[in-house]
């Protein structure tokens, strides 16, 4: 995969197959809920998978993740992540916990990147997921120069809002030469559990509709349910109930579909560096 001009080539992560990241125009569209339940069921899906939490500003993947454990450092000076729902995971949530802010500049969120990336013991991992922040800032761009990404995922709900941003996600990921993997429409609708009847809170298929104009995948819609945001605060997300439960098997749908994506594009990738 080429890098964009004036940006220093990325160098591969030993040991690491595949790096996916997910991403968002906007906040409050559910990316690191995303991010969470797909790291799991690709896990429970037989695969070795490693999740960073590279939204250093608003890191909520230790919550999600029901883990608060600061992780411990290895020889080498090496970071081990910790190990939580069969998930090797990183947050600056685990180093600097609570609701103290943290306050830096572009060059630190740089340098942090690189260590969560290059100085953890991440070991032999099929997947890499990386919850990043919303908006189209300095973490992508530190992400892209220090290491080969497989492909994103973007993340909105189908309002029309929503996908004004995603559609900068998506411009901002084809600047950058990082193949998209699909889109996912997150809160696509909500079923009344005393009538029954489809609500479309959020309006339904804007992001579908964004897939085809940009000729990228869709990989699904997830439903606005209770229980996958009550999952995310208790530190048990649906996924764990495996893909026959009602609220977890869309979770799994994308990630099959994911997998397929994500290997066609690494093999892709291989290829053109074969050939060169």
């Amino acid at each position: 995969m080429a890098h964009a001009p004036n940006m220093p080539a990325p160098v591969a992560l030993p040991g690491v197959s595949k790096i996916v990241a997910v991403g968002s125009g906007k906040g409050g569209v559910g990316k690191t809920t995303v991010a969470v339940n797909l790291a799991i069921a690709l896990s429970r899906m037989g695969q070795r998978v490693g999740l960073i939490d590279a939204d250093i500003y608003g890191p909520n993947v230790p919550i999600m993740m029901g883990s608060a454990q600061q992780p411990a450092v290895g020889p080498g000076n090496q970071i081990v992540p910790n190990l939580t729902h069969g998930i090797k995971t990183i947050s600056i949530g685990y180093i600097s916990p609570g609701d103290k802010p943290l306050v830096m500049r572009g060059p630190m969120l740089h340098q942090i990147i690189r260590q969560f990336i290059q100085q953890v013991e991440w070991g032999e991992l099929d997947y890499l997921i990386v919850d990043l922040p919303p908006g189209t800032g300095d973490v992508v761009i530190s992400l892209v120069q220090t290491v080969p990404l497989t492909g994103a995922i973007v993340v909105s709900t189908p309002s029309d809002v929503s996908l004004q941003d995603a559609r900068k996600a998506l411009e901002m990921f084809a600047q950058v030469n990082v193949e998209v993997l699909g889109i996912v429409e997150n809160m696509s609708h909500f079923i009344c559990p005393h009538c029954h009847q489809e609500i479309d809170i959020f309006s339904k298929g804007g992001a579908e509709r964004t897939a085809q104009q940009f000729n990228v995948p869709f990989l699904g819609a997830i439903e606005l349910l209770p229980s996958i945001r009550e999952g995310g605060d208790r530190g048990l997300p649906v996924t764990l109930a495996g893909p026959k439960s009602p609220q977890a098997a869309e979770f799994y749908a994308i990630a099959e579909k994911l997998m397929v994506h994500a290997e066609a594009a690494a093999a892709a990738a291989t290829d053109v560096i074969e050939i060169s």
